[in-house]
């Protein structure tokens, strides 16, 4: 093992011909929250690997899982010379599945089914030996129909400075191999070293071990390839309608998580990498900034000039709280930039806190924020593993086909797998704000440092539709269009949005909780009708030029189930679930921003008007509600529903008059709001008669 080089900082996962869209989430999710925050992962495609001077930089270059003919054909001859020189100097090569296949001296697959028989020589040949498979049989191309939660025997012998690990543990397992004469080929040399057996019975010959995973010495630098796949976590993993097993399969995976992180651990730290303690927090992706049509990016461009300071070649925009990287296309894999960047080599200020309550993100705020833009295409599913550009561009078409009033919001989109917070790298940085168009919306997978009322912080799971937008309203209408009434506006347009997401979807339970969450159905409690949090809204506000600018924030627990519940845990409950399809964040994000558009428009043609509030009425919770007012002395009240002049709960005091148990007003009239603290906002309220 070797310690950390401070100038290896990346650890590239390959993401070109071969490789699958499935196998690079797990890859990348598995490897961010593992490494960080001492190295960056970064996706790498096959030109890269041909072209560009990636070595230098590089901690470890995986494989993931996929086709390894597909690597093949991509880099046969210079990427794999490329790839052979720098492991031999020193170098580490990660090869999960097909990656292990790839890496060895021989690949036989699925040898004597022709539609599937793989058999050739291959030229990296870390392994001087082959890789056969499937060890079990059952795989299918593009289908979990051969997956399994394959045991796994651990060699500790191979990992003497680890510490808890496993004697056996069960990994996900899809068509990978077993290493052939892996024990003979270790005795005779000093080169292999076997890391892990299968317990299971194969259906292949694999000489007298059973070696899924095998550590090689590669001149100065090593590899580790493997059959199974311990860098599947069970919480990526989806239930199959068509495979009933297969939730069992997610549920023993599940039990030994613990097992197979601190396995992978001490795989990472063979191979010289300074892994997290504990629980890392994932860390920053680059920025993508795209549109829908592709000459929008560089007419916002345009717009920052002003903002854009260049040096030694570089373009940059120093906000007051974070520092943007701006990357032209050719530059996307100058690496070494990246490495210099996050080492502190290229000097650039830092920016000090403003006084007053800590914020999360202020640890972040001296790391280039990276920002690729995109201005003839739009970033490549790969390059994007969990959002797909071209799916969210197509159903913003498709969209405003239904709503003839939306026509801008969403056109122009920043996107980032792993963030601070969406709206704190826009509202922390005023000078940016201020030159951003109404609907440049920014979206993310996961936020390291997610906001939400008061001092609240959380790192956001992936599968939670995350997104800020921006919001130029008009100085001028603020006195009878408040814009407290924004975040309503934003509550009816998740709901709206939810229920007319597609054909068959207009039923789905979900309602408001005043002033700004929604609720949903709670699957656990499919016999009684109650309801737990689904999404969050924060509004923030600044004033620039004649406009007050509001950055709306949006969070909604799309297709993870954890920490509450989900769209897609929501599913099973619908008369017609057969007829319905999990929801897709893309498309999800697209119909909402249409209807945050023309929602919008209307408030400000007309205000906060009937209509509008007969759409909040119709879906929130507190109709005819009976509260209690702690501060008035335990005063019953109803409630009647919200002021037209700042939003606040309206109440009537009640008083139950007769034995037939029904509450009757005294004409008594408050307004409440909350405290913006409360997670129950019957505690707490703030008061004032009207």
């Amino acid at each position: 093992m070797t310690s950390r080089k401070l100038n290896k900082l990346n650890v590239l996962v390959y993401t070109g011909t071969g490789s699958t869209l499935e196998s690079v989430r797990h890859c990348i999710y598995s490897l961010r929250r593992l490494l960080s925050p001492n190295y960056a992962v970064i996706p790498i495609t096959e030109a890269a690997i041909l072209k560009e001077p990636w070595a230098p930089t590089c901690a470890l270059l995986v494989f993931p899982g996929g086709a390894d003919l597909g690597y093949c054909r991509a880099l046969n001859g210079a990427g794999n010379r490329n790839i052979a020189q720098y492991v031999r100097r020193g170098g580490a090569y990660l090869g999960f599945c097909a990656g292990g296949y790839y890496a060895c001296q021989r690949c036989e697959f699925e040898v004597g089914n022709p539609p599937m028989e793989v058999v050739g020589s291959r030229e990296l040949g870390f392994y001087s030996g082959t890789c056969r498979g499937g060890a079990f049989k059952g795989f299918e191309y593009h289908s979990e129909r051969g997956a399994r939660a394959a045991n796994v025997r651990v060699a500790k012998a191979a990992f003497p400075e680890a510490e808890e690990l496993p004697d056996v543990f069960k990994c996900y397992y899809n068509g990978g191999g077993v290493f052939v004469d892996a024990e003979k080929l270790a005795a005779s040399s000093d080169t292999v070293e076997i890391l892990a057996e299968y317990a299971d019975n194969l259906d292949v010959e694999s000489g007298d071990a059973k070696a899924a995973l095998v550590y090689c010495k590669v001149g100065e630098g090593a590899a580790i390839l493997t059959g199974p796949h311990p860098e599947f976590d069970a919480v990526n993993l989806g239930k199959q309608s068509e495979f009933p097993e297969y939730e069992k399969l997610i549920e023993e995976l599940a039990q030994d998580e613990s097992s197979r992180t601190a396995f992978l651990k001490a795989c990472l730290t063979k191979l010289g990498l300074e892994v997290s303690r504990g629980t890392a927090i994932p860390s920053l992706s680059k920025l993508h900034l795209s549109s829908i049509h592709h000459n929008e990016v560089g007419e916002l461009l345009q717009s920052l000039d002003e903002l854009i300071t260049r040096e030694e070649g570089e373009e940059y925009i120093k906000g007051e709280n974070d520092l943007f990287h701006l990357e032209k296309p050719e530059s996307r894999w100058d690496l070494t930039s990246l490495s210099r960047a996050l080492q502190g080599e290229l000097e650039r200020p830092r920016i000090s806190p403003s006084r007053g309550s800590p914020d999360p993100t202020t640890k972040y705020s001296h790391v280039p924020k990276r920002v690729v833009s995109y201005e003839t295409s739009w970033p490549a599913p790969k390059e994007t593993p969990y959002f797909n550009h071209a799916v969210f561009y197509s159903s913003l078409g498709q969209c405003r086909e239904r709503e003839p009033g939306a026509e801008e919001w969403g056109n122009v989109l920043m996107y980032g797998e792993v963030v601070t917070s969406t709206n704190t790298l826009l509202e922390k940085n005023h000078n940016l704000l201020s030159h951003l168009p109404t609907g440049f919306t920014l979206a993310a997978t996961t936020q390291v440092a997610g906001r939400g009322r008061g001092s609240n912080v959380w790192v956001a799971p992936p599968g939670s539709l995350i997104m800020s937008t921006v919001i130029n309203h008009p100085a001028h209408l603020a006195s009878n269009r408040p814009i407290v009434f924004i975040q309503y506006l934003a509550a009816i347009a998740i709901v709206e949005a939810i229920k007319s997401y597609d054909v068959g979807y207009e039923e789905f339970p979900v309602k408001l909780k005043w002033p700004n969450d929604v609720y949903v159905r709670d699957p656990n409690s499919p016999d009684s009708v109650a309801y737990v949090k689904l999404a969050g809204i924060l509004a923030n506000c600044s004033y620039s030029s004649g406009n007050y600018q509001v950055v709306l924030g949006i969070g909604i627990n799309t297709n993870n189930a954890r920490p509450t519940t989900s769209l897609d845990a929501v599913i099973p409950l619908m008369e017609n679930k057969a007829e319905l399809q999990p929801f897709r964040i893309e498309r999800l994000l697209a119909r909402l921003l249409t209807r945050l558009e023309v929602l919008y428009n209307e408030f400000v043609k007309e205000g906060f008007g009937k209509g509008l509030e007969e759409k909040y009425y119709k879906h929130w919770l507190h109709t005819n509600q009976i509260v209690t007012l702690e501060a008035e002395g335990g005063v019953r009240a109803r409630v009647l529903g919200i002021t037209r002049d700042w939003g606040m709960l309206k109440a009537e005091e009640v008083v139950d008059k007769g034995g037939d148990g029904l509450w009757r007003g005294t004409g008594k009239v408050w307004a409440l709001q909350s405290d913006e603290n409360s997670f129950d906002f019957w505690k707490g309220l703030v008061k004032r008669k009207i």
